[in-house]
């Protein structure tokens, strides 16, 4: 997998920040682990705690926080918010079970970093089954397809997110105003379907991967950063103004719509193919654990608010993404292309990964002559298909809930107590700890299974009350 490509200098270019401040935590923070446990990978040049602090933030925020407002209507008021933070807790553990058993394997093998894909395939080198030893390397097959899946599908879903926004600002253009004590955005006047705006954005996205070095994507990375900060600070200052009574809100939803709610919440909080590069850039990465577990708290308070409170606000009228349901006037339409403004450029970070996985090896096979003009085709190659999987699911909840369920739940659920039963099982583990495993493994393949299922369904039969129009 190549996450290891991330450890490098460049990934500091997903998340750079102008000013970070030196210091570092009190002391009492680098007790929290184990010095010992810990291996280093360029300490000089390290990042300090604030820093990872800030990559983390960024590596779980994205289009599935506008998303979790209606996955709340998929679960209900009440069951909603307390399966997302239970979803929330069991993915900060997975999160913790990978660096735990990557620490493990750094030590065993007296290495100074393993990525994701590496840690599995030692996992199943320790397996007791001589099977999975012989086909360990699948292990690496197996993370880098999921990664390659997932961000990918990411870049699906920001295809139709910028469709969708563009699209309402556009159609009510000729009426929107300084007035914003409306609570929504009227459709005022015809326009294109939603595919003809998904093609329409092609040609700019396939210019913009053409870009390879992210030292210079990194100037347009701070400003869609700040874009999108301005963009989070203006909707959570209207949706809390003028809440109606939720008594009429569902607490409980129905069952069939719950694999929905699913796919959307571990899409949210997929974010463990940046843990351990971040871990292994940090200066003192014994403070790791603690800023993990302090960032994904902070994660986690983001989500349920935004969530149950975005549901709150719009009740059953809540849209695939927050920004849809924001009143036609010029402050929120500028936060949606705002918002539009930090995705777009997003979209070139998320797709470097699968990028620098697939592209290499098939330029390694071809003359140095043609291995730009490969390069330049397998870019664009990619774009098309996931600018194609867009035009066939133009819908932005369903699209998110089927890359969660899908792949997503594979990386963040399913994987990781797997990989830590095949590590420490050989040398002993408790039984309470094999049971807590499989029944998270189990849990996450269940959501796999019903939740890509239920998303397959809604979108060839879909219901009235999801249903999105797409014209």
């Amino acid at each position: 997998m190549s996450t290891r490509r991330l450890r490098s200098e460049d990934y500091n270019d997903y998340s750079s920040t102008e000013a970070s401040p030196d210091s570092s935590p009190p002391e009492g923070l680098s007790g929290f682990s184990s010095p010992s446990s810990y291996q280093r990978f360029g300490e000089t040049d390290g990042t300090t705690w604030f820093q990872t602090l800030i990559h983390l933030l960024k590596g779980n925020i994205g289009t599935g926080l506008l998303g979790l407002p209606l996955a709340v209507k998929n679960a209900g008021i009440v069951m909603g918010p307390l399966s997302l933070l239970v979803i929330g807790i069991i993915a900060v553990h997975c999160m913790h079970i990978l660096v735990k058993c990557a620490h493990h394997f750094c030590n065993k093998h007296q290495k100074p970093f393993v990525d994701y894909g590496d840690a599995v395939m030692h996992g199943l080198e320790a397996s007791p089954s001589a099977w999975l030893r012989n086909h360990s390397i699948w292990g690496r097959h197996i993370v880098g397809f999921f990664l390659i899946l997932t961000q990918l599908g990411f870049c699906c879903v920001y295809f139709v997110f910028l469709a969708d926004n563009l699209k309402q600002v556009i159609s009510a253009a000729n009426a929107t105003t300084s007035f914003c004590d409306g609570n929504a955005t009227m459709v005022l006047a015809p326009t294109m379907d939603s595919r003809l705006y998904i093609l329409s954005l092609l040609p700019f996205v396939v210019l913009l991967v053409f870009i390879q070095n992210l030292k210079f994507l990194s100037i347009f990375s701070m400003l869609a950063n700040l874009a999108m900060i301005c963009s989070l600070l203006m909707i959570y200052q209207y949706i809390v103004r003028g809440i109606p009574d939720p008594s009429s809100l569902t607490l409980v939803a129905q069952w069939k719509t719950y694999p929905l709610f699913f796919g959307t919440a571990v899409f949210a909080f997929e974010g463990i193919g940046v843990i351990l590069p971040l871990e292994n850039k940090m200066k003192n990465p014994q403070q790791f654990p603690i800023i993990l577990y302090v960032g994904m708290a902070l994660v986690t308070v983001l989500y349920l608010t935004l969530g149950a409170l975005g549901y709150m606000r719009f009740g059953d009228t809540i849209k695939a993404s927050i920004t849809l349901n924001l009143p036609n006037c010029w402050l929120y339409q500028s936060v949606k292309l705002l918002y539009s403004f930090g995705i777009f450029f997003t979209y070139a970070l998320q797709f470097y990964v699968p990028a620098e996985i697939i592209i290499p090896v098939a330029v390694s096979q071809v003359p140095e002559r043609w291995a730009l003009w490969t390069n330049l085709f397998l870019r664009t190659c990619l774009v098309c298909a996931t600018c194609l999987l867009a035009i066939l699911i133009p819908r932005l909840d369903i699209v998110i809930s089927l890359v969660g369920s899908m792949s997503s739940s594979a990386l963040a659920l399913i994987i990781p107590p797997l990989l830590e039963i095949s590590t420490y099982y050989s040398e002993g583990m408790h039984p309470a700890t094999v049971v807590k495993d499989v029944v998270i493994s189990l849990l996450g393949f269940t959501g796999f299974v019903v939740g890509t299922y239920e998303a397959l369904l809604e979108l060839i039969v879909p219901t009235v009350s999801n249903a999105t129009s797409a014209l």
